[in-house]
This record gives C-alpha cells, sequence and structure tokens, in this order.
C-alpha cells in the first residue's frame, strides 16, 4: 500500500484486528521510507445490481432512508431503523455474493420490517410490491392476520402474536403467568358498549 505522507510505493503491516464483529479489518503500518505510521480499514465490498444493470455499492443509508419513508408517522425511532438496516445488511451479506439484484435487498427488508411494525411493512410492501388495487392490500392483510409477525406484541394490551406464546385469548398479569380472559368482560374500550349485568 502506498503511503499517504511520502508516497513510496511500499508500507508494512505491523498490527491487525478485525472490527464490527469480523466485517472489516483495520491494519496498522509503517512506511520504510519515511517512518510514519497510518491506519487502513479493509471491507469486502457489496455490490447492488439496479433494474438498469448499473452496480453500486451497497448503502446501509439507502435502507434507512426507505424504511424511515414507510415508518412516518409510526413509533418507529431511529435506533431501530439502523438496527433493521443492519439485520438486511447481514442477511444480504450471508448469501456470499459479491453481486446481489436490487429487489433481493428489497425482499431482505420485508420480513425484518414486518416484525418491527406492520403498518409500516404493508405501506412498504405496497410500493416494492406494486400494489395496484384495494384487493391487493386486502390480500395482504390477511396474509398478515394468517401468519402473525415473529415476536410481534400488541402495545396496547400485552398479548403476543408469536406461535407458543401469549394468544389471543389469553393475557398476562403482572407478575405471573398467562390466564385466559373471559369472553363477557369487556375491555377498558368498550365500557360504554358493553351488553351484559
Amino acid at each position: 500500500m502506498r503511503c499517504p505522507f511520502c508516497h513510496n510505493p511500499d508500507s508494512r503491516v505491523i498490527d491487525s484486528r478485525e472490527t464490527d464483529e469480523g466485517a472489516t479489518t483495520r491494519r496498522r503500518r509503517s512506511c520504510p521510507g519515511c517512518g510514519r505510521r497510518f491506519t487502513t480499514v479493509e471491507e469486502a465490498v457489496l455490490a447492488v445490481v439496479k433494474r438498469s444493470g448499473v452496480s453500486e455499492p451497497f448503502a446501509r443509508g439507502k435502507v434507512v432512508a426507505g424504511v424511515r419513508r414507510a415508518c412516518q408517522g409510526r413509533p418507529v425511532d431511529e435506533d431501530q431503523l439502523a438496527l433493521l438496516a443492519q439485520q438486511v445488511e447481514d442477511a444480504v451479506r450471508a448469501t456470499g455474493c459479491a453481486e446481489i439484484p436490487s429487489n433481493e435487498v428489497g425482499l431482505a427488508i420485508l420480513g425484518p420490517l414486518r416484525d418491527l411494525d406492520e403498518v409500516a411493512y404493508l405501506r412498504f410492501a405496497s410500493v416494492y410490491r406494486s400494489f395496484s388495487s384495494v384487493a391487493d392490500f386486502e390480500k395482504e392483510i390477511a396474509e398478515l392476520r394468517a401468519a402473525p409477525a415473529r415476536g410481534a406484541v400488541d402495545a396496547g394490551d400485552g398479548r403476543s402474536a408469536e406461535p407458543g406464546g401469549v394468544g389471543d385469548d389469553q393475557e398476562i398479569p403482572a407478575g405471573g403467568s398467562p390466564r385466559r380472559r373471559a369472553a363477557e368482560r369487556p375491555r377498558p374500550a368498550d365500557t360504554g358498549n358493553a351488553a351484559g349485568p
């Protein structure tokens, strides 16, 4: 590697360390010409091939920007978006391909986004899959209801949609295990409309 100070075409590696959970390697180098030291960072390049055939480096920021639009007005913060982008990058890198089609990146976004927020998922999927009618939305909503997101919890009443977890007919009391909810007991939001004694 060329020295950035004296432009000597040769340098010697004196230390190497993996960072970012092995995704990058930092190398400390020494120049035999001027004796100065410098650091280089190596990272495997992941390229995204667009529909037009143009290839560009994978950018986590683009994933965040696209998902941020779908999450507008939803209770999703920047840390959750950053984590989602990391999950997408990890999934894409796990394929082992140096170049990946842009539609594969979109598919990699759908799963984690569905787990994060189903409304944002519907918004993103409607654009990504080019929904053209209400029927497309109805079909997707039916699929969401049929196969709930992994680990999804309805924050309003503590119910979990996770298989084997707390279901729609169970609730978690303040320090205990799941118990059956009485069908006739009105929910707090329904107190004015409750029928019965």
